[in-house]
This record gives C-alpha cells, structure tokens and sequence, in this order.
C-alpha cells in the first residue's frame, strides 16, 4: 500500500473516496444493525428486543420497513470520502515519514503496525462529527426526533453546543488506532507469505484475501472500542442529564461490571461480516483505481 513514490494526493483522495463509497453501499445494512445491537442495554420486549443480527434485521424489516436499514446513510456516505482518503493517503505519507525517521528502506512488521495506528488517529479526526451524526440516525429511540442529518447536527449544537459534534473522539481514536494497526499489519504480512504474482486476477484474489483477514483482525481487536464509542456519542446531555459513559477505557470496565465481557462484543457478527469481506473490497477498489491513474499518468 505504501511506496517510496506515492502519487499525489489527490490521486489517492479520488481512489480512497472511490474504495469507500463503494463498501458502504454493499454493507451498510449491517452497520445498522450492528449499531442497533451495541446500543441494547438491556433486555427489552417486542420490536425493541434483539436476540442477534438475524433477529435484528427480521424486526427492522417487519416493524420499520426495508428502507430503515439505510437510514442515515447520507452522513457515511459524505464521509466515506474524506475518510477513506484520510486512511489510505496518511498510511503513505507516515510510512515514508516512518521508514526515514528509521532508516529502513522498505516497510516492514512493525513499522506497518505503527503505520496503521498513526493513520488511524489521523482519520478519527475526521470522522467523528459524522459517525455521531449517524450513530443517532440509526438508534430506533430516535426514529422521530430527528428529520435528517441536517437536523441531526442543528439540534445537537442547539441543546449541547457545537463541540458535542466531537462527543466520543477519544473513543474513536482509539477504535481507528487499533483497527488500522490490524488492518495494515496483517495486510503486509498475508502479502509476504503470498507467492509472487504477475498476473492480475490473481493478485486481485490476494488483495482480497489481504484485505478480509486485516478486517477480520482490526474488527476482532477494536470492537470493544466500538462498543463504547456508540454509546458515549449516542448519550445526551441535554435537560442537565449526567452521560453514564463519557471516556473509553472507564466505560469498557462499566460495560463488563453491568452487562458481562461478552457485551463488549454486541454487534461483533454483523461488524465482521462488514469489514472482514468490506476490507476486502476496499482493499480491491483502492488498488484497482490507484492502478488506472497510474496507467493513465504514464500514457499521458
């Protein structure tokens, strides 16, 4: 993913934005679900109550309609590209960054793991106002308190001031640190033990291979975080109100004393499902269309 002479940025901002568009189309359904799950509390009755991701689909579907599952789609999708960008764009420039701070000519273990974590604190950043935005879009409670994503963001600054847009980015920092430290790490390191290739319907099959075992591992290693994260920005201060959860690793051990370590992984099956064959596609779609622009810089 990394190289000592990386196009430019806006090559990489266009395939990042490409790439995630892409995967958020294929799987957002189960981002909803996934968000439906990790912010049951409790064990509620009827539509409320979800047994696991089928159940959860099943309920939305019947109670809601088909068209819930795409509920806030809107705010991810303006995301995605900056996001994806972000991702991709920070991983080169902090690899090069890396690699001369260390004097290592070419990547390696280590220095991809580092990569992935600095990247994804660099893309948190980024994300955060839009994954709040879409976390409150998605929670059934407020299916009629809010129109849009708009509105969304006009009454959260209304009732809590503007920098509740940024409620959870200590928790999303962490969630990205761990999942791109996951996700660029095993990347290398199922490319190193794939053999050599040419051709290129075969290292599409390793892009994909390399892509859904780093997204299998980055979620395995920050759902804890995406856990909490849900729930610190889908909490309100509003009235007055004292927010149970306010910083990650505090709310991780009020998750495990109230619910069990297991609650630390709701929404894991639906979130796997997601960026285990989701980092996949982007992996595919990224270097796919970083190809094409580089053909097309090299034909010009």
């Amino acid at each position: 993913m990394s190289s000592d002479k990386p196009l430019p940025f806006i090559y990489q901002f266009a395939a990042g934005a490409v790439a995630g568009v892409s995967e958020i189309l294929v799987m957002y359904p189960l981002d909803v679900v996934k968000t439906r799950v990790q912010l049951q509390t409790g064990k509620g009755t009827g539509a409320d109550s979800y047994n696991g991701m089928v159940d959860c689909f099943r309920k939305i579907i019947k109670h809601e309609g088909f068209s819930r599952l795409y509920r806030g789609i809107e705010a991810p999708i303006l995301m995605e590209a900056p996001k994806r960008a972000t991702k991709f764009a920070a991983n080169d420039a902090w690899g090069k960054l890396y690699r001369d701070l260390f004097g290592v000519a070419k990547m390696n273990q280590s220095l991809s793991v580092l990569t992935g974590a600095t990247a994804g604190a660099t893309e948190a950043f980024v994300v955060v106002p839009f994954e709040l935005v879409k976390i409150r879009l998605q929670d059934r409670a407020s299916a009629g308190k809010y129109t849009g994503m708009v509105d969304v963001v006009v009454k959260t600054v209304k009732a809590e001031g503007p920098l509740a847009l940024y409620k959870g980015l200590e928790s999303t920092m962490w969630r990205h640190i761990l999942w791109n430290a996951g996700y660029f790490g095993c990347i290398f390191q199922v490319r190193e033990l794939l053999p050599k290739t040419d051709n290129k319907t075969t290292q599409m099959g390793y892009d994909l291979l390399s892509g859904a075992t780093g997204g299998t591992v980055g979620t395995i290693l920050n759902t804890p975080m995406d856990v909490v994260k849900s729930r610190i920005q889908n909490s309100t201060t509003e009235g007055g109100a004292v927010r149970k959860y306010n910083w990650a690793w505090p709310a991780v051990g009020t998750v495990m004393k109230e619910e069990g370590f297991g609650a630390l992984y709701k929404g894991f099956l639906p979130k796997v499902l997601r960026l285990g064959p989701g980092g996949g596609i982007l992996l595919v779609v990224f270097t796919g269309v970083m190809d094409f622009f580089r053909k097309m810089r090299a034909e010009a």
